[in-house]
């Protein structure tokens, strides 16, 4: 199929700020979580990353050359106010507000994301971080303070990256945790402060800024059954509903699901739910919902113990889809997943869906003189781009837009420079910092093409080609 895409859709670029920034200790920066991070055999620290800090407008040339218009970064939390509970820091936000500018002057759309795990080391020391509530108050007063800032200029906004991660045994290390029995009172804690703190922000978005625009985010969780036993498809629904739905339905309509709900009043959880809390959520509305989506699984219900909560099923029913290829990270590789996740967000919910972040992450060097021929991220993209393509002019859904992730390489989640997502390629390693220039793959001279036909053309390219 060689449909264009509509007038206005955006092509883009995601990052967070530890991943890209660097100068960790520059600009009146203060300490995150992340910054205290060691170096390991198979990671870098977090100090200097692909120093975006220095070298955006370099990076910003190299997105605007793809034709991408639209880019969706980080404020980092610690480098607009160093404590995160304190006095703000000026040169942190004249960074961020240099920055914005140059992005409009390229005609890219600026997309902010305020928080993406890296929690200001003081909050997380102090508080323990989301488990508690005073963490919640000074990320609602942080996040006001960027929305009064910038909101004039930027139009797209989300708060928590993945925000669904905060339901699972992960939220115990992205959300500035750093003592406890991790409880399943706190998980459930920790996913509600959340929460309030998105619907805080989105609400006074929508009660002070007619022009900004915010959805909720999350890390669509793609789980099959492992088999057609009846046990393994509850379970799968169950995964759906407690990790995606219970979230979606917040976003949408102001509310938790119901059998999440159930579930907390069944089990005697406390979720800090306090007064006023469950109305300033019911004011909650999304303008669209976004997602990041890079690989689907499945669950064997066969391995996980009885009693198990349904928030730690993956944990231990996580099994791989033979019917799928995997990346060298063991993701398995499903574009079908993805048509699948755009689908079901957009029927039940009938707001615009926008995948924010897509990729392919590949062990790759660079000879220092060759184009890096990434037929296989070519690949990745054409058929995840397909998919998408398919869900909008066969299924009928309304997409906003396309943002891959780390388009220009960055460290990996895990502060692993091995892992890259780019279609540039950033000269550094995990321990040696090299140049740190920037070169095209054959995979930037397709996605240029691509962008430039709006998406009709997903043809590979046989050499480098620059239109």
């Amino acid at each position: 199929m060689t449909d264009k895409l509509k007038d206005g859709f955006l092509w883009g670029n995601s990052v967070s700020s530890m991943q890209t920034e660097g100068a960790w200790n520059q600009g009146g920066k203060g300490l995150s979580v992340y910054d205290i991070r060691e170096a390991s055999e198979f990671a870098s620290d977090w100090k200097v990353a692909t120093d975006s800090y220095h070298r955006y407008e370099e990076d910003f040339d190299f997105m605007q050359q793809l034709g991408m218009d639209c880019y969706r970064f980080q404020i980092s939390w610690s480098r607009v106010n160093p404590l995160g509970d304190g006095t703000f820091n000026e040169e942190g936000i004249a960074f961020y507000d240099k920055f914005i500018d140059g992005l409009i002057e390229r005609g890219i759309e600026p997309m902010i994301c305020l928080y993406h795990f890296d929690m200001p080391l003081h909050l997380a020391e102090k508080y323990n971080g989301f488990v508690s509530r005073e963490v919640l108050d000074a990320f609602v007063r942080y996040g006001k303070e960027m929305v009064d800032r910038f909101a004039h200029k930027v139009k797209y906004w989300i708060t928590f990256n993945e925000q669904n991660l905060y339901h699972i045994p992960e939220a115990f290390k992205i959300s500035g945790y750093l003592t406890g029995e991790k409880t399943l009172d706190e998980l459930y804690k920790i996913q509600h402060h959340v929460m309030m703190a998105h619907a805080n922000i989105a609400n006074y978005i929508h009660d002070n800024y007619k022009n900004a625009l915010i959805g909720g985010m999350l890390a669509y969780m793609e789980v099959y059954p492992a088999t057609c036993k009846p046990k393994d498809i509850l379970y799968a629904r169950k995964v759906d509903e407690f990790f995606n739905h219970n979230l979606l339905e917040a976003f949408t309509f102001g509310k938790y699901s119901k059998e999440v709900l159930t579930y907390v009043r069944r089990e005697n959880i406390d979720m800090g739910i306090q007064e006023g809390d469950l109305e300033e959520l019911a004011k909650l509305r999304s303008d669209f919902l976004s997602f990041s989506y890079y690989a689907s699984t499945t669950i064997n219900t066969d391995l996980v113990p009885e009693e198990t909560s349904v928030n730690y099923y993956m944990h231990y029913g996580k099994q791989d889809n033979p019917y799928l290829d995997t990346t060298e990270w063991n993701w398995q590789i499903d574009p079908l997943g993805f048509r699948d996740v755009i689908n079901k967000m957009y029927d039940r919910y009938k707001l615009p869906v926008f995948p924010i972040e897509n990729g392919i992450g590949v062990i790759e060097s660079w000879d220092g003189e060759n184009e890096i021929q990434d037929d296989y991220r070519i690949a990745y993209h054409k058929a995840h781009f397909q998919a998408m393509k398919d869900a909008i002019f066969i299924d009928g859904v309304d997409v906003i837009g396309y943002l891959g992730w780390g388009l220009i390489d960055i460290l990996s989640s895990q502060g692993d420079m091995r892992k890259r997502y780019g279609v540039v390629y950033v000269n550094r390693e995990n321990h040696d910092l090299k140049d740190m220039k920037r070169v095209p793959k054959k995979s930037f001279w397709w996605l240029q093409k691509v962008i430039k036909s709006n998406g009709a053309d997903l043809e590979a390219v046989e050499n480098k080609v620059n239109q």
